[in-house]
């Protein structure tokens, strides 16, 4: 080849320039996202008009009339101009939650001994919140300390009776603290348990495989209230004479079992979506069955259905409200116990502490749900793009 045939091409690399002005910017995204078509225009109009009629009237009740503290109801009562409001009340009660704000974290839990369930949050959120940034290092001691040693220095703190700790009864446990705790401890078993049961449903011996069917498919087949109700009032019918176990125990083992069922269908549908050839690519590299599953397959199908992962944990958070059917009572439950309350016991403080209640459930829900989708696109290494 002569030298003028080559003349055209580039000797070092091009140097990088920023997008046409047409396309970047805030102009650009509104042209794409908002006007982009007729049918655009349309849904942007109608919902400009949607929010200029229903957000400043729910901003002017959860905010600008809303009374923020006080003693009881009275400071609540606020006469709006030209007459008492239809129910009336001028805005918000947040007050009431403000006065009962103790309860709705941690229900009857001891005044005095409260600084027990906020140091295990403390420990918590510290053990948590590094094992959630990929970044921090040390993964592997920071998960034992968190879903080993957390809950026994949890259960030293909460129950007492050791090392000079005051015993305070479960009964005495409510608010978010019963949310909170009976979810992580059913996220923590029912995950494993349910790589562990999805195992077995797929295994070729006949009687493991039989057992973990005829597990999934009876709790599957039953409503969570009926696993509490039987937890807490059926099992001691059952458990001989003088032993017992107590009814907060039976309520995490209840729903962890219960979720660990739904869990085992999920990991079960990742494993399936999993090629036959990376079986048998590991089998042709002499890895045993658990070997092949725990650096092979299992990492595969996990990230496969993260979504369905973390829908089964946000469906169990949000049903630890049903531990009510055995008197027990979560952030939702000790919300409505107060209600009763004759200082506070008015139309208006009821809106204000179900949207308090609701508004935390949101938090957490769509805290899991965000963090879900920042998993995925980190892991999306797959082939379709």
């Amino acid at each position: 080849m002569q030298e003028h045939d080559t003349a055209w091409v580039r000797t070092e690399m091009a140097l990088a320039q920023q997008a046409p002005a047409g396309v970047r910017g805030p102009l650009a995204w509104v042209r794409k996202n908002l006007v982009g078509s007729v049918g655009d225009i349309i849904l942007t109009v109608l919902g400009i008009a949607l929010v200029v009629l229903i957000l400043p009237p729910i901003i002017n009740w959860a905010f600008i009339s809303a009374q923020w503290v006080g003693a009881d109801r009275t400071v609540c009562a606020t006469a709006a101009q030209g007459g008492i409001q239809p129910d009336g009340w001028s805005g918000a009660c947040w007050a009431f939650v403000n006065a009962k704000f103790g309860q709705f974290m941690l229900g009857r839990y001891p005044i005095e001994e409260r600084w027990r369930p906020i140091l295990v949050a403390i420990l918590f959120v510290a053990l948590l919140v590094p094992l959630l940034i990929p970044r921090v290092p040390r993964k592997g001691l920071n998960a034992i300390l968190l879903f080993l040693v957390l809950p026994i220095v949890a259960f030293v703190l909460l129950v007492g009776g050791m090392f000079g700790l005051p015993h305070v009864e479960t009964q005495l446990w409510g608010g978010l603290l019963v949310t909170l705790s009976l979810s992580f401890v059913g996220i923590a078993v029912s995950l494993p348990m349910g790589i562990v049961l999805a195992l077995g449903r797929r295994s070729k011996m006949p009687i493991v495989k039989t057992l973990c069917v005829v597990f999934i498919e009876f709790v599957r087949g039953i409503p969570l209230i009926t696993v509490l109700f039987f937890a807490s009032v059926m099992l001691p019918l059952f458990l001989p004479a003088g032993v017992s176990f107590d009814k907060y125990l039976r309520a995490l083992i209840g729903v962890s079992l219960f979720a660990a069922a739904y869990m085992a269908e999920v990991v079960r549908g990742g494993l399936q979506a999993i090629p036959k050839g990376q079986y048998e690519g590991a089998d042709s590299l002499g890895l045993g069955y658990w070997q092949k599953m725990v650096l092979i397959v299992l990492p595969q199908a996990l990230k496969l259905v993260i979504p369905g992962i973390v829908n089964t944990f946000i469906g169990m958070f949000k049903d630890t409200s049903l531990v009510i059917i055995i008197s027990m009572f979560d952030l939702l439950g000790v919300v409505k116990q107060n209600f009763s309350d004759p200082s506070w016991a008015t139309p208006q403080t009821t809106k204000s502490g179900l949207i308090f209640a609701a508004f935390v459930f949101w938090l957490f829900c769509f805290g899991m749900s965000r963090y879900s989708m920042y998993t995925e696109r980190r892991l999306d290494t797959g082939h379709k793009r």
